[in-house]
């Protein structure tokens, strides 16, 4: 890799994108993610034209963004506030589109990718990222659920657990950045708890709000992510956080247990710990397994893996990791944390940077290449 090529051309490109009518800090980030991706595909296929290769690639990622910034600013236009505690009046028409868009003829993965597209306003890109497939994968998916759709009636409307399903990765791409997507998200989940009494409803609703309760100390007035660890718990929403503890105690009572109950039951041990230090991790992880137990997926046991680290130290939690794929989204990152802690820095800073580089958005792509830098820091004193 000729970093100076890339150094020398940086300008360039820069000004290509401005003239072509990207601002100036839209095109910065476009040409800063060129830039990432021709450090991961060059030095093993080198364009023939360097400069016509990062042009191409930064005004796709401005285009991108673009559009993503102005689906965002619709979904916005449909809230007007945050959501309110207490009853909900009768399902609205999005919550129906939701229940009719998980359609019996659908199978589930399908039916919440549907949904996802063309009630929740979610890029296909955005989907294919919550469902950890590529994107072309997700688009046929999409494309195929249209048309088994496209001659049926919709008069069978879908069962509840997809619906659920659609609601929680919804309520997951506002959490991640969007907090009026993720307030939409708890106002229609607060309606299907209204109308069902399930516990699983419950359990997504109190989760819902445990997580919520926590997004003013999320990130730092720069826009730079704060880890849990890090967070000001003085900030955090203490009535959200009581309701959805009420919630979640109301529908463990019952015991018909579920994944977003079991999920619940970890967010609210979190919000539980006056400090990080007191946070009550053997109770963590003893609800993982139950979560394990329920769904079994690689994100769960990577989560698992940080949790039995913190319980039983950093070896017992590498020693969980090492049974994961280590193509796993974020399975660097967390393996650099246990190395860290573990003592190993310089293995711990390798990691950090190579998470940085998979990292899904540029906030997680910055806070990890922060840690990368402090480490070798570190261990040049």
């Amino acid at each position: 890799m000729n970093e100076a090529l890339l150094r020398s051309l940086t300008p360039s490109v820069l000004g290509i994108l401005v003239r072509r009518g990207a601002d100036f800090a839209a095109a910065e980030d476009a040409v800063q993610d060129a830039l990432v991706e021709a450090v991961r595909v060059w030095p093993a296929d080198p364009p023939r034209d360097p400069k016509g290769w990062l042009v191409t690639v930064a005004w796709r990622r401005f285009l991108d963004a673009t559009r993503a910034d102005a689906a965002r600013r619709r979904r916005e236009d449909l809230v007007d506030e945050e959501p309110a505690p207490g009853p909900a009046p009768a399902m609205d028409d999005t919550l129906q589109l939701y229940f009719l868009c998980a359609h019996p003829s659908l199978t589930p993965s399908s039916a919440v990718a549907l949904t996802l597209r063309a009630v929740g306003g979610l890029t296909t890109r955005q989907i294919a990222q919550a469902y950890l497939v590529p994107e072309a994968t997700m688009a046929q998916r999409i494309s195929r659920a249209k048309r088994t759709v496209s001659g049926v009636r919709f008069d069978q409307p879908g069962n509840v657990a997809t619906v659920l399903r659609v609601l929680y990765l919804v309520f997951n791409e506002g959490y991640s950045g969007d907090i009026d997507l993720a307030a939409e998200s708890i106002r229609l989940t607060r309606q299907l708890a209204a109308a069902i009494d399930h516990p699983e409803v419950a359990g997504l609703l109190a989760l819902m709000l445990l997580h919520h309760a926590r997004r003013a100390t999320r990130t730092a007035p720069d826009g730079s992510l704060v880890p849990l660890a890090e967070q000001d718990r003085g900030r955090w929403d203490t009535d959200s956080i009581a309701e959805g503890v009420e919630i979640l105690q109301a529908a463990l009572a019952r015991d018909r247990l579920g994944e977003f109950q079991a999920q619940a039951a970890i967010a609210a041990l979190h919000a539980d710990a006056p400090t990080a230090e007191e946070t009550d991790w053997v109770q963590i992880v003893e609800w993982y397994d139950e979560l394990a137990r329920l769904t079994d997926g690689p994100v769960v046991r990577l989560n698992r893996a940080v949790a039995v680290g913190e319980a039983d130290g950093p070896r017992a939690g590498l020693a969980a990791l090492a049974a994961l794929n280590d193509s796993l989204p974020r399975h660097a990152a967390v393996a650099a944390y246990l190395h860290e802690r573990g003592g190993d820095l310089a293995l711990a800073a390798r990691l950090y940077a190579e998470a940085a580089h998979k990292a899904p958005n540029l906030a997680e792509r910055d806070y990890l290449t922060r840690q990368a830098a402090r480490l070798n820091a570190r261990r040049c004193r």
